[in-house]
């Protein structure tokens, strides 16, 4: 069962078909007067990006671009685990393992791989649940802890005793508990774009730095008006299932929302900020495997998960010395809504750099600044 088998993507084209009659059979809703972004993804603009989707854009281009970093599989505490693995020509370079977030895939990291052979061996993995780390074989994917083991494992069969890792959402979470569960191998953690518990309290604004006080104000409105995506996927992932697996317009819209939410404020459209046959890729991805609904229950389980962990933490359960942990690093891009004494209560990040543009999908929309932050953080740590 520890067997690295090779794998590559081929969906079939009978896939592609389907999904081309399913998109040009949508029965579309209509849009109210003087509606528009405030009330989800509008219906013109949808129209346009599910045509472009059926007629414009060329699923085996991307598929080929995927394909040309060499690709694998292995079974891991009973579930299929795909990651692209890239090494460097460096063979002394530092062995760095990249990991995704919602609504993401290994696609968000595609720009990104480039710009980091030099000095990177990568491992780039789908999450449980994501892409091609599907189906999945049972519930309890969305215990972090797990994943984290999980790609702990997947390094250890890679023969990496000590590694970095570096990621953002989903990706963040398991950064931070790989490093609690192996302070011993790994070498230092890079995040991008925390985020305050969305469940919680409002942020008190008095006494912020303009910046920060800023980015408060942006989660505060995100908490108010942005998380019912969150809701529904932390409440009722099996209801949501079905529109996703059976639309690819409502999968499409799903996703594409958070493009348009979370990506650089000065983006308009979110292929102002994300190339558009990149959003499409990693949207094909989800519709082709299924995983919108696997995401959702990992998303389910993990939001369980975490508010027991506060309930507990709140009732004081856990009283004990934290952990030494190696160094950690946080990029904060335009559209974050990170607030420092939040993200880091124990002051323990020792870099934290703010960007002026960019935003949740720092790896595709920046990678220059993301690359070159991560390069520098890493410099000189073995």
């Amino acid at each position: 069962m520890n067997e690295i088998r090779p794998f590559r993507i081929e969906i079939p084209q009978a896939d592609l078909d389907d999904l081309r009659r399913r998109l040009a059979a949508t029965r579309w809703p209509a849009q109210l007067t003087d509606t528009g972004w405030e009330r989800g993804v509008p219906v013109g603009y949808l129209k346009e990006l599910a045509e472009y989707w059926r007629d414009g854009f060329d699923w085996r281009a991307g598929e080929a671009e995927l394909n040309a970093h060499p690709q694998f599989v292995t079974t891991v505490d009973g579930q299929d685990l795909h990651f692209l693995h890239v090494r460097s020509a460096n063979e002394d370079a530092t062995p760095l393992v990249l990991l995704h977030g919602w609504p993401s895939s290994v696609v968000e990291f595609l720009d990104l791989i480039p710009l980091l052979t030099d000095r990177f061996h990568l491992v780039v993995p789908s999450l449980p649940g994501f892409g091609f780390s599907t189906p999945l074989r049972e519930t309890g994917w969305g215990n972090l802890m797990r994943v984290a083991g999980a790609v702990a494992e997947l390094m250890t069969r890679l023969g990496y005793q000590r590694f970095a890792a570096q990621g953002g959402d989903v990706g963040a979470g398991v950064v931070g508990l790989l490093a609690m569960l192996h302070p011993d191998r790994v070498i230092g953690t890079h995040v991008n774009g925390p985020s305050p518990y969305p469940f919680g309290p409002p942020v008190e604004l008095a006494g912020l730095p303009d910046a920060e006080r800023a980015r408060a104000e942006r989660f505060n409105l995100f908490r108010e008006d942005g998380i019912g995506y969150l809701v529904q996927q932390a409440t009722r992932p099996q209801t949501l299932a079905y529109g996703l697996t059976d639309s690819p317009v409502g999968q499409l819209a799903w996703i594409a929302e958070k493009y348009r939410e979370w990506t650089d404020p000065a983006a308009e459209l979110p292929e102002d900020a994300v190339d558009r046959d990149r959003l499409l890729t990693n949207v094909s991805i989800y519709w082709f495997t299924g995983s919108g609904a696997s995401a959702a229950h990992v998303v389910y389980e993990g939001m369980q998960a975490f508010k027991q962990f506060m309930a507990s933490a709140g009732a004081g359960a856990d009283d004990g010395v934290p952990p030494a942990l190696p160094p950690g690093a946080v990029a904060v891009f335009a559209a974050d809504t990170s607030v420092r004494h939040l993200v880091d209560p124990m002051g323990s990040v020792v870099r934290w750099t703010e960007f002026d543009r960019g935003g949740h999908f720092a790896a595709l929309e920046t990678p220059d600044l993301l690359a070159a932050d991560v390069i520098e953080f890493f410099s000189g740590r073995h």
